[in-house]
């Protein structure tokens, strides 16, 4: 959502911008959609005054023992005109919202320009993929050989991308979430929340979801709630139409919460294991901050998830998405991609994003210094995905038997150093 009057001035030079992401912008459907709400808003008030002073001069006239019945007619005239503009007013402000609320956010100018994943571009990496002296498995293969990882009763009780987790494999994804957590809040400086798994509808339009990605969602028949798709979505809104004290930010934020997605647009796509799920938990970070620190506490977000990364022993690197690759939302976001042998690829584990003011704006989320008050940054990052985590230890460290490694940093969380 962008400031109104920024973008009428900018008309032109937004469209260009957006046709990098690529969006094509019709400038000449908003103006002339523009010039009728103005035009519709501007008769209104001119009738109004009008009718204002046409009231005086009835009022004049009666005093004076005058016939009014001809004014009094061509004033209710006035009135049913004016009616008629409101509505129409109301009808093109709906059209005009709808329309701004489908834009997506403008690129970062630190933002490269492409169309797709290969035009991202690798900012660092850390760790290198581990030697194997025999061919490395998929999880898919590595878990229900070790009891620990089951398809069959997963589609049998709900349906396909889900799955039960056994045993160890249940209490690994537990101790992934409680390890993410303590070092986010003891290590990081991020306080935890644990907020409702459904929202609203507002909830979704505040961040972006609705109204343009609604096939994407669960939707609870009968009501106005969602799955969350993501804890994004209920702790941003945390703060919808506050004001903060903008000199106690930034106020950073995370929360442990299972997520629920469609995967609409994803037929095809990782169809194997559990990489790409209808339901899966993640430990996300979200931050409100100064405008002007932004930026500097994006970078210090991304970090604070690849540290999980670094204690866990997983190799990835991190990559600054491109304009065509990045979510409608965003301004600029870096995905850290993490080594999975078994499948000889890396695969995204984290997306982490500035959303600078347009997620603030949809959800009116001010913050406020002596006087002056505006709209507050928003940023959030999975610290990390649970699910792809736990698909990239068992992945990283499997062994030549089938058993699998414990990382050191997971021991005191899970109780045993091997799953076998």
């Amino acid at each position: 959502m962008y400031d109104l009057s920024f973008f009428r001035n900018n008309l032109d030079a937004i469209a260009q911008r957006l046709a990098d992401r690529p969006f094509l912008l019709d400038v000449e459907a908003f103006r002339k959609l523009d010039a009728d709400r103005r035009a519709a808003l501007t008769e209104s008030e001119q009738l109004k005054a009008r009718r204002n002073a046409e009231s005086q001069e009835i009022a004049k006239l009666r005093k004076a023992g005058a016939d009014t019945a001809e004014k009094q007619a061509e004033v209710r005239h006035i009135g049913e005109k004016i009616a008629a503009l409101d509505q129409n007013a109301s009808e093109l402000d709906e059209a005009f919202r709808q329309l701004m609320a489908g834009v997506p956010n403008l690129p970062h100018e630190s933002v490269p320009t492409g169309r797709g994943p290969e035009d991202n571009v690798e900012v660092r990496r850390w760790g290198n993929p581990p030697p194997f002296s025999f061919e490395p498995k998929a999880h898919w293969d590595l878990g229900p050989a070790l009891g620990i990882l089951d398809f069959e009763r997963a589609a049998k009780i709900t349906g396909a991308r889900f799955v039960v987790y056994w045993d160890l494999g249940a209490k690994l994804e537990r101790a992934l979430i409680n390890f993410m957590l303590d070092v986010h809040t003891k290590q990081h400086g991020y306080k935890e929340v644990l907020p409702p798994f459904m929202v609203n509808s507002a909830s979704l339009y505040g961040t972006g979801q609705l109204p343009k990605f609604g096939a994407d969602l669960f939707k609870i028949e009968g009501t106005d709630y969602y799955l969350i798709p993501t804890a994004e979505v209920p702790v941003t809104n945390l703060y919808r139409e506050e004001t903060l004290d903008m000199d106690a930010l930034p106020v950073s934020l995370c929360a442990y919460t299972p997520c629920f997605r469609s995967e609409a647009g994803s037929y095809g796509r990782d169809v194997r294991g559990i990489i790409r799920q209808h339901q899966f938990q993640k430990v996300e970070l979200v931050k409100f901050s100064k405008p002007e620190s932004s930026y500097d506490e994006l970078e210090k977000l991304t970090r604070d998830a690849e540290d999980i990364l670094v204690r866990l022993g997983l190799p990835y690197r991190t990559v600054v998405l491109c304009t065509g690759d990045m979510s409608a939302s965003s301004a600029k976001t870096y995905d850290l991609e993490v080594w999975l042998p078994g499948q000889n690829a890396y695969k995204e584990i984290s997306s982490c994003s500035n959303f600078e003011a347009y997620q603030a704006r949809r959800a009116s989320i001010r913050g406020r210094s002596g006087k002056k008050t505006e709209f507050v940054h928003t940023l959030n990052g999975s610290g990390l995905a649970v699910g792809r985590t736990w698909v990239a230890i068992v992945e990283n460290y499997q062994q030549a038997d089938g058993s699998v490694v414990v990382p050191e940093a997971l021991r005191p969380y899970l109780g045993v150093e091997v799953i076998c």
